[in-house]
């Protein structure tokens, strides 16, 4: 099945990631991708998804985190990804490799702990064939055609 990065999300304050489930009435419900619990999370939950995340780069633009996810897999094949709580240098060496381009001055080790984070879960619960816009185009015409 593909991984649709619009509907998997990081909350601020929660280990982990999460599936978008549905709209409440003051919030969302989302569940956890590791333990399938569903919970709750209020307006004021910080929710970001994968899909809005980039990285800066060293050619003064921005590279989509499905896009590093795809050279970090391209890298590694179906290795894991060093753990986020590896060594400083063990994960910067990584990054060098994988992804040579990323902005020293602007992509912090902090952040690369939680991409490293990120792609494990995925590479240990998703899948890394991800869900593309022409295939959600294609989706809504076979929707329409089943309800004509």
């Amino acid at each position: 099945m593909k991984t649709n990065l619009q509907k998997i999300l990081s909350i601020s304050g929660e280990s982990g990631l999460f599936t978008f489930v549905s709209q409440a009435k003051n919030g969302i419900i989302a569940e956890s991708v590791q333990t399938k619990k569903r919970s709750a999370f209020g307006v004021n939950a910080r929710v970001t998804s994968l899909s809005d995340v980039s990285i800066y780069t060293d050619d003064m633009d921005e590279i989509s985190l499905k896009e590093v996810f795809k050279k970090m897999h391209a890298h590694l094949g179906e290795k894991p990804a060093p753990s986020h709580k590896s060594d400083k240098k063990v994960i910067v060496d990584f990054f060098n490799e994988a992804i040579p381009n990323y902005d020293r001055d602007r992509f912090y080790i902090s952040h690369m702990k939680k991409v490293l984070q990120w792609y494990n879960i995925i590479s240990e619960y998703l899948s890394f064939d991800f869900l593309e816009p022409e295939d959600k185009e294609e989706k809504k015409e076979e929707e329409t055609k089943k309800e004509a």
